[in-house]
């Protein structure tokens, strides 16, 4: 029965001493540190501990600091954590400080770790500084004093300047300045055959108005990959000027012959109000004879002379308004 009892005892062991191991090896990365003892660099199992209840992955700071070690850094364990708990990337601060001493480039642990927290990559900026880098301009259309359209395309040949990297802008600023630049080398030319004809001038010009001070490269050229002739601008401009003069040469005309024929309808409706005044007068001439005959002011000679004269009048008239002998009236 004691050999039943001391297989109890192990096996009670083992289920006590399986949990153990997990929970230790959980808090203890031993192959990390294992790693890092093979590797020449110094780390304690408290310092992985303390990493692991501090929620720092151990992964993400013996790594870089192996790699580091091995390439002839000298790097405080304790500022690589204290970076990564700022929300940092550790691997890829390390990384841009090995190209940077491979390349012979001053790149401090307090430049680096400042550049990565100000949100830039700066293992690019080495790499950009080290190799420098081109970009494209957009298309930029500009006009020149003949009124031609050019669309040209710029390549800019940028270095990364690692001073001012933290609050110098971006490529986005040196685009757009450059943009800016080309359509005044274009505006200011007298044709746009002479652009044509040396695009260099746009260049030169360009290059000469330091483009990258405030920003956080340097420019090192500006070449002219492309110019192409668009519309004629000034023309169309004339053409559209021309049409807007004769839409206003068609309204003002539009307006004077309203006026006119607003004019012509009050001078109808006054003729028609001079007609009414003359009627109203002769329906008065009857009553006026009717008032002299009652007060004796006319008697029935003068009627008749009155209406003699009238009769007169009237055979005159007519014959005056009849046409001549040797004409045809007409129908």
């Amino acid at each position: 029965m004691a050999w039943i009892g001391r297989i109890l005892v192990i096996l009670l062991v083992v289920l006590f001493a399986i949990p153990t191991l997990g929970i230790i090896l959980f808090f203890v990365p031993v192959g990390l540190w294992i790693s890092a003892i093979f590797a020449g660099v110094p780390v304690s199992l408290q310092s992985l501990v303390g990493m692991k209840l501090r929620k720092v992955r151990p992964h993400n700071i013996v790594e870089p600091l192996i790699s580091a070690t091995k390439a002839g850094l000298d790097l405080d364990i304790n500022q690589m954590e204290a970076h990564y708990l700022a929300g940092g990337n550790v691997g890829r601060v390390v990384s841009a400080m090995i190209s940077a001493d491979k390349a012979a480039i001053d790149l401090t642990w307090q430049r680096s770790t400042a550049i990565d927290l100000a949100g830039r990559d700066v293992l690019q900026a080495v790499q950009t500084s080290v190799n420098p880098r081109v970009i494209n301009t957009p298309r930029v259309s500009a006009v020149a004093k003949d009124g031609i359209q050019l669309i040209a395309v710029a390549r800019v040949t940028i270095r990364a300047n690692l001073d001012r990297l933290v609050g110098g802008a971006g490529e986005e600023t040196i685009l757009a300045r450059v943009g800016e630049g080309t359509v005044s080398a274009i505006g200011s030319a007298d044709a746009h055959k002479s652009v044509l004809e040396n695009p260099d001038q746009i260049s030169k010009r360009v290059l000469g108005g330091g483009l990258d001070a405030g920003t956080a490269f340097e420019i090192l050229s500006i070449d002219i990959a492309d110019v192409d002739v668009g519309r004629n601008i000034g023309a169309q401009l004339q053409i559209d000027q021309a049409e807007a003069d004769k839409q206003i040469a068609q309204a003002r005309a539009e307006q004077r012959r309203a006026m006119a024929v607003a004019q012509e309808q009050e001078m109808v409706a006054r003729t028609q109000e001079m007609r009414a005044r003359v009627v109203e007068a002769e329906a008065e001439v009857p009553r006026a004879m009717a008032e002299a005959f009652r007060a004796g002011h006319m008697g029935i000679m003068d009627y008749y002379r009155m209406r003699n004269v009238q009769a007169d009048t009237s055979m005159r008239e007519s014959l005056g308004n009849e046409p001549d002998a040797g004409t045809t009236p007409a129908t």
